[in-house]
């Protein structure tokens, strides 16, 4: 579904991924993990247009997607939740999920995929009302994924959706993404907590400094003693 190959980002001077490749399958959850600063969020910011690559290619569904506009890119079925949730404070939920859907113009189905998300998150349709501002931080992250899921996209970026969050709902958070993905949608998970990233994950690679260091199905990686010494506290 999607190819990423010999990426090199620049941040200026900074080399910030250095020829990363990896893949995603149709029906995947793949995890992306590694330290602050490994290169995991420009990976994604990348992949949804926001930032550009010197050299490499990012191919979607077989189609060339390098450098296209971000807006292109989540009409091709691409969405990317980001970090820090990056939700519109002085909106209500409902019109924060509405610009989600921004690309969309059937009124019935923009409804039915709200349905939906409230279907996943309960939570958001008890506060369907209230200012994104006002919620909770469990409670925006919600709301920042279900505003990437109004889009319709075949593919989910998720960048750190656990930031900030206590165990209980970072676990509730994970059971989620579990559902979503089981409904067909393919998720692209940025991480830092390790342990629950790849418990849930199909297949994980380790990012250090803008290289990709190891791969592997997510058993693999998880009784990797480095990554056991480095990220489980093992």
């Amino acid at each position: 579904m999607l190819e990423v190959h010999n990426l090199n980002v620049y941040y200026g001077a900074i080399h910030a991924l250095q020829g990363i490749s990896f893949h995603v399958e149709e029906g995947e959850i793949v995890t992306l993990i590694g330290a602050n600063g490994a290169g995991k969020s420009t990976t994604l910011r990348t992949i949804s247009g926001l930032l550009r690559t010197r050299t490499g290619y990012i191919r979607y569904k077989g189609r060339d997607i390098t450098n296209t506009p971000a807006q292109e890119i989540v009409k091709m079925g691409i969405s990317h939740v980001p970090e820090g949730r990056k939700i519109f404070a002085p909106l209500t939920v409902r019109e924060n999920l509405l610009m989600g859907a921004y690309t969309r113009n059937d009124p019935n189905e923009i409804q039915r995929t709200m349905e939906r998300v409230f279907a996943s998150f309960p939570r958001l349709k008890e506060r369907i009302n209230q200012l994104g501002g006002t919620l909770s931080g469990g409670e925006q992250q919600m709301l920042a994924m279900g505003r990437g899921l109004m889009s319709r996209p075949t593919l989910l970026l998720l960048d750190e959706p656990s930031m900030g969050l206590s165990p209980i709902l970072v676990e509730e958070i994970f059971r989620i993404i579990q559902e979503i993905n089981q409904q067909g949608t393919s998720i692209l998970l940025v991480e830092q907590n390790a342990h629950m990233a790849l418990s849930i994950a199909h297949r994980a690679y380790v990012l250090e400094t803008g290289r990709i260091v190891l791969s592997g199905t997510a058993k693999e990686v998880a009784e990797n003693p480095m990554v056991k010494a480095a990220y489980l506290g093992v």
